[in-house]
């Protein structure tokens, strides 16, 4: 999209601070790689926390660094945090909007489809002060033009009612989360058990796991082009059943190559799906 309009993207991996990391905490954006690309030519700074596909939840020191370089060199902040409801372990949600000198430099995302577990409605919502809104509204009417109003209407409806229960038992917001601790657990376990390395995740409600431990003797030589983690995916997509996504689509072609050797798992599944998903990490890891 930036490219789309005349612009040039620049990358900044979050890469783990130590070898064989467990948590995506451990995974960090660093201070002196991220202020060496600023310039007076950069006109926005995209985070996304919590992260996909890493299921990093930003911390107030990390984001407070971000905004220090954004006050210094004057720069929008886009931030990506339609997971803000998904957060594990005690871990909080902190809106960079609510930092000092933030509130009228940054655009925050959100989405219905996340909040309230329906992807497929596709509405979401951005918050910023009125000298940004303005000009988002004018864009927003000239290349959108219109919206699904029944899906608008149910959106609204869910925020009446957790409005009312908000911070009770009966609320969405904390029975999604809490529902999910469960299947994070279980989908961890179940890596582990067949010799994969799960990095638990802060937020969100994907997992990625190393794999570079596990031995594969691929046999598609079409694949031979592609990254590990690709072909890792089509391999276990067609030899066993179980799809995922390959870790290293989420870089730029500069970075991918660090990443290669890590998939991402999905916990948001029925019971169901998550015991056939086990079984067949199983099999595979029994040799069958």
């Amino acid at each position: 999209m930036v490219k789309m309009v005349g612009g040039k993207e620049v990358y900044v991996p979050l890469r783990p601070k130590v070898e064989g990391s467990l948590s995506s905490a451990d995974w960090t954006l660093s201070a002196e790689e991220l202020a060496s690309k600023f310039t007076p030519r950069t006109k926005a700074i995209v985070i996304n926390t919590p992260n996909n596909p890493l299921g990093k939840v930003y911390k107030t020191e990390e984001l407070q660094m971000i905004a220090d370089l954004c006050i210094k060199h004057d720069v929008l902040c886009i931030s990506d945090e339609v997971y803000e409801w998904l957060t594990y372990d005690g871990n909080k949600h902190v809106k960079i909007a609510s930092l000092p000198g933030m509130w009228e430099r940054t655009i925050t995302i959100g989405s219905g489809g996340k909040t309230f577990s329906a992807t497929g409605w596709k509405v979401g919502w951005v918050i910023s002060s009125g000298h940004i809104i303005k000009h988002m509204k004018t864009i927003f009417q000239n290349c959108v033009y219109h919206c699904p109003t029944a899906a608008q209407e149910a959106v609204a409806r869910g925020f009446e009612r957790e409005y009312e229960l908000f911070g009770s038992p009966e609320s969405y917001f904390q029975q999604l989360p809490a529902m999910l601790h469960h299947r994070r657990g279980k989908l961890a376990s179940c890596l582990q058990s067949v010799g994969l390395q799960p990095i638990m995740p802060e937020g969100g409600y994907f997992m990625i796991a190393d794999i570079s431990s596990v031995k594969v003797d691929f046999n598609d030589d079409s694949t031979t082009d592609e990254s590990y983690d690709y072909r890792f995916v089509k391999w276990l997509t067609k030899e066993k059943g179980l799809a995922t996504i390959p870790v290293s689509a989420f870089y730029s072609p500069e970075h991918g190559k660090e990443f290669d050797k890590y998939v991402r798992f999905c916990f948001v599944k029925e019971e169901a799906t998550l015991d056939a998903a086990e079984q067949i990490l199983r099999k595979w890891s029994q040799g069958k």
